[in-house]
């Protein structure tokens, strides 16, 4: 990635906009949730009135949903599918001339923002590393914190975590498994 992240903005980054949820905002949290169909998967997808709050791939219901839980202690659940579930699901297929905007609304700190900002610049089809992230971020020795806000990105694909790889070329850790990240990554390079 190195100097080409600033020269090369994929199509993550032109879609998709970020807006922190608010401590005030947390306080009556009520999120809309429901289970997709995708090229790697079922997701569960949840969204509040302003956006997409979590995306998490779901080989089990109960684990999945037991996950978004646990990131949003004191909200309310509603199964249910919304305009911005549906927006995002078009992105997995590739869908995107259907797709104006699609707007997350995640709970992080400046840093983890930063972090997964910076994700969305990684080219379709290109892959990165801790190092370079942390390099493009001015903050040249912090690649293992890039590594831990990587590891906590609440949106599955969209933010493209599974783009980021290690320096010595191993694949990596992968929050929703590295089989899935090795075929999303051969699946974005055409080596599916």
């Amino acid at each position: 990635m190195g100097n080409k992240i600033s020269e090369t903005i994929s199509i993550h980054n032109s879609i998709i906009e970020i807006e922190r949820i608010t401590k005030e905002e947390l306080k009556d949290l009520i999120i809309n949730y429901s289970y997709k169909e995708s090229l790697f998967g079922e997701v569960l997808i949840a969204s509040t009135h302003k956006g997409i709050c979590y995306i998490g791939f779901s080989d089990d219901h109960k684990i999945a949903f037991s996950a978004l839980e646990n990131r949003f202690l004191n909200a309310k659940y509603l199964e249910k599918t919304d305009d911005f579930q549906k927006c995002s699901i078009l992105f997995f297929s590739q869908d995107w001339a259907r797709i104006k905007k699609i707007k997350l609304h995640i709970k992080g700190t400046d840093f983890q923002l930063k972090v997964w900002k910076t994700l969305l610049e990684i080219p379709l089809g290109k892959l990165s590393t801790y190092g370079e992230i942390a390099q493009h971020i001015q903050k040249p020795k912090a690649a293992r914190a890039v590594g831990t806000a990587i590891g906590s990105n609440p949106i599955a694909f969209l933010i493209p975590c599974h783009r980021v790889v290690q320096s010595s070329g191993g694949i990596g850790g992968y929050m929703w498994g590295a089989d899935r990240k090795v075929k999303i990554i051969n699946w974005e390079t055409g080596k599916d």
